[in-house]
């Protein structure tokens, strides 16, 4: 039986089905549209999609949140990072950032696993890296465009394809920390 994602958005379900495949783990998309909480921290919002998914679904599922955290903007958008994008979008951030010097960010991301009636277990992951003065690149999505990861080479998120993303990116390690633990607890 497959291990089920919940999730709107097909490039994050193409990311963590990449990893899945690399652990020999099947997966399967539900886009029930479990209510998101806004909250200030990724692992609050996940958690609380995960249990309100799994009380849907009567199975165990899991779900995963990111967010932006920009250091020169106190960490914004960090768990607003969804909304941000929508009404902002990477004009809106590269605005924001115009003139700073500094362009520390970090990408992180929380994976919840939760089945029916049981608390939720969650999966952290992050990578560091700056923020762009322009959008650059066709893959990935969200701010990905505009954030170059520090263990890369020089390109941002949209610039690099699925697979070279996956070696480092935030998603991976949390997806990568639950997976693997996953596979532990059964067998």
């Amino acid at each position: 039986m497959a291990l089920i994602f919940v999730t709107s958005n097909r490039h994050k379900f193409e990311e963590v089905g990449d990893i899945a495949t690399r652990l020999d783990i099947e997966i399967e998309r539900d886009d029930i549209g479990p209510v998101e909480i806004q909250a200030d921290t990724l692992e609050e919002v996940a958690s609380y999609s995960a249990k309100e998914a799994a009380a849907a679904l009567k199975r165990p599922c899991f779900v995963e949140d990111a967010g932006l955290f920009v250091k020169p903007l106190n960490g914004f958008p960090g768990p607003y990072s969804n909304f941000v994008f929508r009404t902002l979008g990477n004009d809106g951030i590269i605005k924001l950032m115009n003139g700073k010097t500094d362009r520390r960010a970090e990408f992180r991301s929380a994976v919840a696993y939760c089945a029916p009636n049981e608390k939720p277990k969650i999966f952290s992951g992050k990578v560091e890296g700056t923020l762009t003065t322009s959008v650059r690149g066709k893959q990935g999505f969200g701010f990905d465009p505009l954030f170059v990861p520090e263990e890369g080479d020089g390109r941002t998120f949209a610039e690099l394809s699925t697979s070279e993303k996956n070696r480092f990116s935030h998603r991976a390690r949390s997806v990568d920390s639950f997976l693997n633990w996953f596979k532990e607890v059964n067998g």
